[in-house]
């Protein structure tokens, strides 16, 4: 929801944020009209329209103790040129009238002077505001607005040179390394979860499910007690099971006032345990690094493969289900699970499968399509949905990002870690100011005169 206090529509006023509504502002601005305004007038259009961007949460007065007159530069010298020439070029028809017919300064030995373009200077007035820290935050793209980088930094997710760092004004030196929290930097920059009317219509279906299921009440059973220690040596089998128990006592126990929503998930996951368990031990849930599980996904595309040209239409998973399920007794399932899995090994030691019969059994994925796949689950183990994340997840970056996004030479930024170093403070160089604004020299000129009175 767009702040109206910082982020007004009505003024073409443009903040240090990512906000949509900041880009549409971004898009409306205008050079500002100087003409039938006084000297003074045209000072504080200028100065108001850049302090509503460089340094909008600092108070003017702060601001006033921070200014410098004195604005840093550098000119690019050529070794080369140094060699060549002695400076005589340069210094040559100063105050001596030489001129050649254009009106341009002569030399006598017939040298040209090296032309370069105008360096902005007025565009390095609010330098001393990006050695701010929560502007650097800001600058570092590891936040996106000031704001928010100013409130990571209040709450301790921020250090600078090891150290933790609240006070978001402190002024970065060259060399200072800081550090920002990667799961603030991911929830700054990713894309934000489901809005709020997604979110309400969801609750009213919650709703409307949990007073139907008041209405129905299951019989009850034994509740099944809970072991105070946790035996490490258990097998993965063992575990579900254990889990499956407990998923029916949940759902049968009175005393358990759970929604509808809830029951729904706990019932699905009771049918997944149960289809894990009818799978053998060389599952894809039960395998651990990431080739075995594709391994084992090509083996169950060349048994699906191998039952549609024999004609069968289930797979060993849901036949080993459907006999367990069949079984009352939990002896009996084991037993039943067993001598199954017995029939299993002994008919495919009858007819083994050929290594060109197995490559012929993934014949119909390309190349293509299994280096995709591999491509996916190295994706799902690299960034995992999971919910309990404030940002979406599989995590993407955020919307209208891509037009905020750069960083400035004098920061030298590794997005692995989400840290930076600060390397030097801005200069002006000829045709370029480190310093980031969207406005231009003809606004920055007048709102440095502003401040330029006062000293």
């Amino acid at each position: 929801m767009r702040n109206r206090a910082t982020t007004p529509l009505s003024k073409a006023k443009v903040r240090q944020s990512w906000s949509k509504y900041n880009l549409y502002n971004l898009s409306r601005i205008k050079p500002t009209p100087y003409r039938g305004r006084t000297f003074y007038q045209q000072k504080w259009a200028a100065k108001s329209v850049l302090r509503s961007y460089h340094g909008e949460p600092v108070r003017e007065a702060h601001w006033n103790k921070m200014f410098r007159r004195r604005l840093a530069s550098v000119v690019p010298m050529s070794p080369e040129y140094l060699a060549r020439n002695d400076g005589s070029i340069e210094s040559a028809g100063r105050g001596a009238g030489l001129k050649d017919e254009h009106g341009r300064d002569s030399d006598s030995r017939g040298g040209e002077k090296r032309k370069l373009p105008l360096t902005p200077y007025m565009n390095m007035t609010f330098a001393p505001l990006e050695r701010r820290l929560d502007t650097a935050i800001f600058r570092s793209c590891f936040a996106s607005s000031t704001r928010q980088a100013r409130q990571f930094v209040v709450h301790g997710g921020v250090r600078v040179n090891g150290k933790k760092m609240k006070y978001p004004g402190y002024l970065l030196n060259p060399g200072d390394m800081f550090q920002v929290d990667p799961e603030r930097v991911m929830f700054a920059t990713g894309a934000s979860k489901e809005g709020a009317t997604k979110a309400a219509a969801v609750t009213e279906g919650e709703g409307e499910s949990e007073e139907a299921a008041e209405e129905v009440k299951p019989e009850p059973e034994p509740e099944v007690e809970e072991e105070d220690e946790v035996d490490i040596d258990r097998t993965p089998r063992e575990v579900l099971k254990e889990l499956q128990a407990q998923a029916k006592s949940i759902l049968t126990s009175e005393r358990s006032k759970i929604g509808a929503k809830k029951k729904q998930d706990l019932r699905g996951f009771t049918k997944a345990v149960k289809r894990m368990l009818s799978r053998s031990s060389s599952s894809t849930v039960l395998t651990d690094s990431l080739e075995a599980q594709f391994e084992e996904l090509k083996n169950q595309l060349r048994i699906q493969r191998q039952n549609k040209r024999e004609g069968k239409t289930a797979l060993p998973s849901e036949k080993v289900q459907k006999t367990i399920e069949g079984q009352d007794n939990e002896d009996d399932k084991v037993l039943a699970e067993a001598q199954l899995d017995a029939e299993d090994t002994e008919s495919e030691a009858k007819d083994p499968v050929t290594p060109d019969e197995e490559d012929e059994g993934i014949n119909y994925l390309s190349d293509a399509d299994l280096q995709q796949l591999q491509l996916a689950f190295e994706s799902s183990i690299d960034n995992p949905i999971d919910n309990s994340k404030p940002y979406a997840t599989p995590w993407r970056p955020r919307d209208y990002m891509s037009a905020f996004t750069f960083i400035p030479r004098y920061l030298e930024v590794n997005q692995n870690i989400c840290a930076a170093v600060y390397l030097r403070h801005p200069v002006a160089r000829p045709g370029l100011a480190e310093v980031p604004t969207p406005y231009g020299v003809e606004t920055s000129g007048p709102a440095y005169v502003w401040y330029l009175r006062r000293r």
